[in-house]
């Protein structure tokens, strides 16, 4: 136990052991990014196939289980900020004095902000489990049931992004996670030990195209919606069953 307490140590105080952990939990959080937006992808295929979607998901492990990847997706992504902080912190106190000329010239945008677009990217998943998975934007969203008696996610979703203000910071909060994987993504292999120039080149290609497959692919719902491209479901007024 001694041990593994003094590994843990030299892993969270080091920057080397700071990065990995980071790289590690934002690689899960890709992956986690990558899944949710191939099933919202399905709200093209109309409500039956989304309505279904959405109970296997609200369904797995007895409904449980649903809710364990919640938390654990919320707690990876606050641990993947709070080592941001840490590893910003300690990058200060190994560096007291500024440079004269700050070394930004070669850094991008994206690179400097990195905190900051993971902030905002973090508030914007607080909002979005508030707007569709609690309900405390609109209640009534936790009511709608389809024809076959399942939450109507479909008319739920259509529903909130038929809002252009909900729709529009929605698009624009993708943008800003679109710029914080385009120097994430890199930074991820480099902090797991990939430091090879032809690599990292074709790495900083592939970085681009996922960060705008998956910023393109979470949007197309909001403009879908407001395109009307993606038809409203019928009202129903009976409670969900099981709530």
């Amino acid at each position: 136990m001694a041990a593994t307490k003094r590994g843990l140590a030299a892993l969270f105080g080091s920057t080397v052991g700071v990065k990995t952990l980071m790289a590690l939990t934002g690689l899960g959080l890709i992956g986690f990014l990558a899944t949710h937006m191939a099933g919202n992808l399905l709200i093209f295929f109309g409500p039956d196939v989304f309505n279904a979607y959405a109970k296997s998901i609200k369904s797995a492990g007895g409904g449980g289980l649903v809710w364990v990847a919640r938390a654990g997706l919320l707690g990876m992504f606050v641990v993947h900020v709070g080592l941001a902080f840490k590893l910003q912190v300690m990058n200060r106190t190994a560096r007291p004095v500024g440079y004269v000329h700050e070394a930004t010239i070669e850094a991008s945008w994206a690179s400097r902000y990195m905190i900051l677009t993971g902030i905002l990217v973090l508030a914007f998943l607080l909002f979005h489990l508030a707007h569709y998975t609690i309900g405390l934007v609109n209640e009534d969203y936790m009511t709608w049931v389809d024809a076959q008696g399942r939450h109507d996610a479909y008319r739920m979703v259509v529903h909130g992004f038929s809002n252009p203000l909900v729709a529009g910071s929605y698009i624009a909060t993708m943008g800003i996670l679109a710029l914080h994987l385009c120097h994430g993504f890199q930074s991820l292999f480099r902090s797991l030990g990939n430091s090879h120039e032809g690599a990292r080149n074709a790495l900083g290609k592939a970085s681009i195209l996922i960060a705008l497959g998956l910023a393109a692919g979470f949007s197309a719902a909001p403009i879908g919606v407001l395109a009307k491209a993606i038809e409203p479901a019928a009202a129903t007024q009976q409670p969900v069953l099981g709530n």
